[in-house]
């Protein structure tokens, strides 16, 4: 992917039909998580031919939260660079969640997991935390999750892969 950059606050156009786009933006890099990059998707969808003002996007309600490669992304058209904006929200207060009961092999997957870890961006440790409870019930899926998967979760709102639920 050389020639392509991409920084914290860069903001991304996404089709989510022939008539709707909704955007993204760049808010982190992970090193918990393999030094990926964190994004923050935006829940409101503006007509394909407007182009907002990037202040205006940044102000809207947050979809979800994410690990990704934007680069990889951009690379393969999924979206495309709308600019930048040095706003990007607080960081602090967002948990991911994981658990070793995903990736079994297909007819031996775990649906529930009780075996939970959390963790904010670039903490230094994983939390075990076992059932989820409390906050933790509101942690994003820490894997980083491929550019198509990203897509579909803000066309639907939901993740198009098999991944372990907590109740």
């Amino acid at each position: 992917m050389a020639g392509i950059t991409t920084k914290i606050g860069d903001v991304f156009s996404v089709k989510i039909d022939d008539s709707h786009k909704k955007y993204f933006q760049l808010i982190a890099f992970d090193i918990t998580q393999m030094n990926s990059d964190v994004i923050r998707a935006f829940e409101k969808t503006y007509s394909i031919d407007i182009t907002p003002e990037l202040s205006e996007i940044i102000k809207g309600e947050v979809q979800f939260y994410a690990h990704c490669v934007t680069k990889l992304g951009l690379k393969m058209g999924y979206w495309e660079s709308a600019g930048n904006i040095r706003d990007i929200g607080t960081t602090e207060n967002i948990i991911f969640r994981g658990t070793n009961d995903s990736g079994t092999k297909p007819g031996e997957q775990i649906k529930v997991s009780h075996n939970w870890y959390v963790w904010k961006i670039n903490d230094n440790d994983f939390t075990r935390v076992g059932k989820l409870k409390g906050e933790n019930r509101n942690a994003e899926i820490g894997s980083i999750i491929p550019p198509d998967s990203i897509v579909y979760r803000m066309q639907t709102g939901k993740y198009d892969f098999v991944y372990p639920d907590f109740e």
